[in-house]
């Protein structure tokens, strides 16, 4: 690395724009021109050498140039926000509603959107959150952070530690604020200090130099909202862990005990009751929400809940053999009101109704007009066993159980594993026979496959029940997402409401020149100023940027 040696000394990285001693501008500097004696001094980064500035040989400082770029975060920043924009067109996989159809992602964009709503699935928009290219634009916001970062605050931090109160005339002279006042007593001088300190500035002196700072802090501001938004940034790439985040379904019916998913087997949850609540318009408290009921034209119910008991297995897990289990927790499941336990929260999201628990079926005598029953049989529909037998000695084999009956092309099929429109093919034997007749019975459907059975099955009736949706979540992310939003309101607040303001005083001759600079708030500064010189003779600081517009307006107004 080549060094940079200064008149006054002093031996400055390559790179460096002002001396970081002296201030004074350096010779062949390799980025910002601050030697132009025509132009104010540019104190961005305090003239410090950065990398991205500097170095453009290797791969490595190319791919750091690029990252350190701010246009390139910004440009990252706005491909997520417009993909996070896409992603909210249509819902997202996991709010698909339950009432389609068809919730296979494949097949439900095409048929509720049509074209659009096919190439929003190919692009991978339905799952935007959890996809792999999204996350690798969160993360290469991260890494633009961190070089950004790094990039600007190294340097700074080397510059800003170095302060001196002794700074080259050319440094002061070409300050925003700037003026020389040419004959200033001990007293006035000492006036001036006071006033500053008591405006609590930090006054350091050297050799009747002295510099006035406060509020230094302030610079790191963005540095610590840098922070923030990191912890912000790995928060959201750590929910795609099962670590960390979990957001799964369970459908649970009436009656049902369920393994919990992706909890590994360890807990169970067997629902009660399910209890639904409909608007009662003749109580005074539910009446004043009828008109905004009717208006929507649907049926909104005023709860719905699942009375729910929550088992952990214990012991260790054996295939095919029923864990042991022992009760958790137990408690209603509201909207709005979730069960927690072990780090796992259940939200009542949804619930499906009219599914069938059990049906009960009877045998009669296919020429018997009345249809007087030889014997019942009640199948658990979750459940069902391979062959009943009646009293009287028949037998009845379930061949086929299809839970949601449905033909298509002439081939029955099931189209979920609930129970919703149930159906049967049995295998009829007559007493002490081997030979079996074939039966096809469902809701509404009573098929002999050969029209010579001796044997006929009715429904005699069935049982109703609820299943409930619910969603299991554990999410150990958002302590991170609070914490990195705390940081980042720090750095915001930080930044906002202070400024780092310097003063120079430097003796020259038998008077002082005068000069400061703040990142920001110049007039809050000029006030400083003009309450420290008050009672003495020293002369205001001029604003030479203003100073220079004004003389630009005059000269375009006589051109005029």
């Amino acid at each position: 690395m080549d060094k940079i040696k200064c008149e006054c000394g002093h031996v400055n990285p390559e790179g460096t724009v002002l001396c970081e001693s002296c201030g004074k501008p350096v010779a062949a500097n390799q980025h910002i021109d601050g030697n132009d004696k025509s132009k104010l001094l540019n104190m961005r980064y305090e003239g410090s050498a950065r990398r991205s500035q500097t170095y453009n040989r290797s791969i490595v400082d190319k791919t750091w140039n690029f990252f350190s770029s701010v246009k390139v975060g910004v440009m990252l920043i706005v491909i997520a926000l417009i993909a996070s924009g896409l992603g909210t067109i249509y819902p997202q996989e996991m709010y698909i509603p339950q009432e389609a159809e068809n919730r296979d992602p494949a097949v439900f964009y095409e048929d509720w959107y049509g074209i659009t709503g096919k190439i929003y699935y190919q692009l991978g928009f339905h799952d935007l959150y959890s996809s792999w290219w999204y996350m690798i634009v969160i993360a290469l916001i991260g890494v633009s952070l961190v070089i950004c970062s790094i990039d600007r605050f190294v340097p700074l931090r080397r510059a800003l530690k170095m302060q001196k109160p002794k700074r080259h005339n050319t440094f002061l002279t070409r300050q925003r604020l700037f003026n020389e006042t040419e004959k200033v007593s001990k007293a006035e001088k000492e006036a001036l200090v006071a006033g500053l300190r008591k405006k609590r500035y930090k006054i350091t002196e050297e050799d009747g130099n002295i510099l006035a700072e406060k509020n230094r802090f302030s610079r790191w501001g963005p540095y610590v909202n840098h922070i923030g938004l990191i912890i912000i940034l790995l928060a959201a790439l750590l929910r795609t862990t099962p670590l960390l985040f979990l957001d799964d379904t369970v459908w649970v019916r009436e009656g049902e005990t369920k393994v919990i998913p992706s909890t590994e087997g360890e807990f169970y949850i067997e629902n009660e009751k399910f209890v639904v609540e409909e608007y009662d318009f003749n109580d005074p408290e539910d009446a004043k929400f009828k008109d905004a009921i009717e208006s929507r034209g649907t049926t909104v119910h005023k709860n719905y809940q699942t009375d729910a008991i929550i088992y952990e297995a214990k012991g260790k897990q054996v295939a095919g053999q029923e864990p042991e289990l022992e009760e958790v927790t137990k408690g209603s499941i509201q909207m709005n009101k979730p069960l927690k336990f072990s780090g796992y929260t259940l939200y009542q999201s949804s619930y499906q109704e009219n599914d069938f628990a059990n049906m009960t079926f009877f045998v009669y005598k296919t020429d018997d007009e009345d249809r007087e029953s030889l014997g019942e049989i009640t199948i658990d529909l979750t459940d069902p066993k391979d062959e009943y037998e009646l009293d009287n000695g028949i037998r009845l084999k379930i061949n086929n159980y299809y839970a949601d009956y449905e033909l298509v092309n002439g081939e029955p099929r099931s189209v979920s594993n609930y129970p919703r429109n149930p159906a049967f093919v049995f295998n009829v034997f007559p007493p002490d026979s081997d030979e079996s007749e074939i039966s096809f019975v469902g809701i509404g459907k009573n098929i002999d496959a050969t029209g010579e059975n001796e044997y006929k099955l009715g429904i005699q009736g069935f049982n109703m029940l609820y299943a409930s949706g619910l969603t299991v979540r554990r999410d150990y992310t958002l302590p991170f997402f609070i914490v990195g939003a705390a940081i980042f309101m720090i750095g915001v607040i930080q930044g906002m409401y202070w400024q780092h303001r310097r003063i120079w005083i430097n003796p020259h001759n038998d008077g002082i020149i005068l000069a400061a600079h703040t990142n920001k708030n110049w007039f809050g500064i000029k006030k400083d100023i003009e309450y420290a010189i008050k009672d003495t003779n020293i002369q205001m600081v001029i604003d030479q940027e203003e100073l220079e517009e004004e003389k630009e307006r005059e000269r375009e107004s006589k051109e005029g």
